[in-house]
């Protein structure tokens, strides 16, 4: 099973996006034993099914027209990101500032592998958490994944 260049699919899904009203985060194509197309969307008050079915229904029409699947069936998924959804764009690091944060590194640095702390700053190569008091500066190419930390009261 193929689909169309995953750019192509964004592209229609940033369109579509803007139409209804909600950010585009990003999708994924599965092409294993059930292709399935997901795309992830998100708004800032969080996404319920009614946003996740709106948006279906609006892309649904526009992928077909561009057949990204070449024909073939597949499953289309709407999904939120998650509570956990890393942070990649700038725009996810920018909603981030100030908050507590999880740091999972390629490599460890400073005896560990896992960090937890403030998103304080970042830039087009660094990530500056704020642990205990004291900053950290951090390269994104080692960093494996950041995220928002979850914090249960």
């Amino acid at each position: 099973m193929k689909f169309v260049p995953l750019a192509e699919i964004e592209e229609i899904a940033k369109k579509i996006a803007e139409e209804t009203g909600v950010e585009f985060v990003e999708a994924e194509v599965k092409t294993s034993p059930s292709p399935s197309l997901t795309v992830y969307i998100d708004t800032e008050d969080g996404v319920d099914l009614v946003t996740c079915e709106k948006f279906h229904r609006a892309i649904d029409p526009a992928l077909d027209e561009k057949d990204v699947s070449y024909g073939s069936p597949y499953t289309l998924n709407v999904s939120s990101p998650g509570l956990d959804r890393p942070l990649k764009t700038q725009r996810d690091f920018e909603r981030a500032i100030g908050e507590d944060v999880e740091v999972k590194l390629f490599a460890p640095m400073r005896g560990k592998k896992y960090l937890e702390g403030v998103l304080a700053d970042f830039d087009e190569n660094t990530v500056t958490l704020e642990i205990s008091g004291q900053p950290l500066k951090i390269e994104k190419n080692k960093i494996a994944k950041i995220n928002k930390a979850i914090v249960f009261e």
